[in-house]
């Protein structure tokens, strides 16, 4: 009866099936029952096959369109780069940072890397040759959600207070150095307008925080006042967006040739070394190293190329920042589970993809998180009993067939290729505008690092291997120059203690 009820099939109640013409009516009964629930099951099945379709031809990113987006990209980089507002997209902001860590840097040092939802303090011991950490400790905390959307006095008290209570953890060895002022870098992973290495203007929040009175002020300055209010000695030495950090651990840890600092987590951004007399707007003498390190803001990246869908719309529409940040609301780990429950609970509603009812859950915002989805994809099971379990456990979709699983498989699959393979389209603008793409002469090949760092290019592997293979494609097997990802594991916060070494204010 549930069955018949669920798919709105009508038919009176069965009797007891005995012997004679009463079983043959009921054999007859259940066949007409059984013919109509496969009718129906078939009929929803094509109506979700359907809308699969629909998704994934709407969310295709084809090799062309590719490096159209790319082109895009790179138009807006030079946009960005001659005037202040000369792109509407790309803030493309000189960081300040001209020379980055040479390997050299000794001593302790501390950094705060404020990146999303969670916040990391760490204590960093160098010890002076290329690459050697002689020890780090860092303490992940998550920030309460009301002060996502308070004040910056709340905020930064919070932060500050966490930060005072890791320093007073140092050991023994530590403490004997108790007199001295403890240095720290700032990662801050939102638009900033840096006035110098180790000051900056909040532009606006991004990733779901809305702290509306921090805007137009010296984040730094807000920070270090929280910092005294606490009672300790500390020094913010360098404020650092999070992919500058990234990308001075990448120099640190592997090479000169390390280029480009590249976060795909809750929120997504790049940055990149630039020659520095190609950035018009810069008002300073230019650097004596001739480069500078750019941040481009590229989360705000925003193209009619972009292979924009439905849920994509709703998402954009339902968030804090309606209109903006089109690019990290496509690729990064804050929307990708929101996107898919949005697709999902139309198929549930359209096509009866759970059995013709809707998981109430289901309609409830942001309950689909990305790291369910990077499991869902993840899943190579032949019955895709992972994705079973989670949609048991987070929509209390207790029996679902192997059909309907392959197709939330799939919605998950058409989302992390996209992400994937828009990230890379960014980053081969980024190549482009600095001149490595193009053949190689003579078969010979040189070398670019772009330094990696986020829980989504991390933990997500399906998700990496598109952005590795679309990145691949777009360079051709005939490029001049080899390019490598690297995570850089704790690369913000790592970077953001190298840079506040090679800016230290005591050594």
């Amino acid at each position: 009866m549930a069955i018949g009820y669920a798919l709105g099939v009508q038919y009176s109640p069965l009797p007891v099936c005995g012997s004679g013409r009463v079983r043959t009516q009921c054999r007859q009964r259940r066949g007409v029952v059984s013919m109509s629930v496969q009718k129906t099951s078939k009929k929803a099945s094509l109506a979700a096959e359907k809308l699969l379709h629909e998704f994934r031809e709407a969310s295709a990113t084809p090799l062309p369109l590719l490096h159209q987006v790319s082109d895009a990209m790179v138009h807006e980089m030079y946009a960005g780069l001659s005037s202040d507002g000369g792109s509407d997209q790309l803030k493309m902001l000189p960081t300040y940072v001209e020379n980055l860590p040479s390997g050299k840097e000794k001593g302790l040092f501390y950094a705060v890397d404020l990146g999303g939802t969670n916040f990391r303090v760490l204590r960093v011991q160098l010890g002076g040759k290329t690459g050697e950490i002689l020890s780090q400790e860092f303490k992940e905390v998550a920030i309460p959600p009301e002060l996502m959307v308070g004040t910056g006095k709340d905020l930064f008290d919070f932060i500050a207070g966490t930060l005072a209570s890791f320093v007073d953890t140092e050991d023994d060895s530590l403490k004997s150095h108790s007199g001295e002022v403890r240095e720290s870098g700032f990662a801050f992973s939102f638009p900033v307008r840096q006035t110098s290495v180790k000051s900056g203007i909040v532009i606006h929040w991004t990733k779901g925080f809305k702290v509306d009175d921090a805007v137009g002020k010296d984040i730094v300055k807000q920070f270090q006042d929280a910092i005294s209010r606490s009672g300790h000695q500390i020094t913010i030495s360098a404020l650092v967006n999070d992919t500058v950090g990234t990308l001075a651990g990448g120099r640190f840890n592997f090479e000169e040739e390390t280029m480009i600092g590249c976060i795909i987590g809750t929120g997504t951004n790049a940055c990149y070394v630039e020659r520095a007399d190609t950035v018009q707007k810069w008002e300073h003498p230019l650097p004596k190293s001739g480069e500078m390190v750019i941040n481009m803001e590229w989360g705000n990246f925003r193209s009619p190329l972009l292979p924009r869908t439905f849920a994509d719309e709703i998402v954009d529409r339902n968030s804090v920042n309606p209109g903006d940040q089109w690019f990290e609301k496509m690729i990064s780990g804050m929307y990708l589970g929101e996107i898919v429950r949005h697709v999902l609970a139309r198929m549930a509603e359209e096509a009866k993809l759970f059995g013709g009812y809707v998981p109430v859950k289901l309609l409830e915002p942001l309950t689909l998180g990305t790291p369910q989805v990077s499991k869902m994809h993840a899943d190579t099971s032949p019955d895709l009993q992972v994705v079973a379990k989670v949609l048991k456990d987070v929509y209390g979709v207790e029996t679902t067939t192997l059909e309907e699983r392959k197709i939330v498989h799939d919605v998950c699959d058409i989302m992390g290729e996209r992400g994937g393979r828009l990230a890379a389209a960014g980053l081969y603008g980024i190549l482009k505008k600095i001149g490595r793409t193009g053949k190689a002469e003579n078969g010979s090949k040189k070398k670019t690092v772009i330094a990696m760092d986020g829980g989504l290019f991390e933990h997500h592997e399906p998700y990496r291997t598109y952005m590795e293979s679309a990145l691949q494609e777009l360079m051709g097997s005939d490029a001049a120059y080899e390019v490598a990802l690297r995570l850089q594991n704790d690369g913000s916060g790592i970077g953001a203690a190298l840079l506040a070494a090679s800016h230290s204010q005591f050594t």
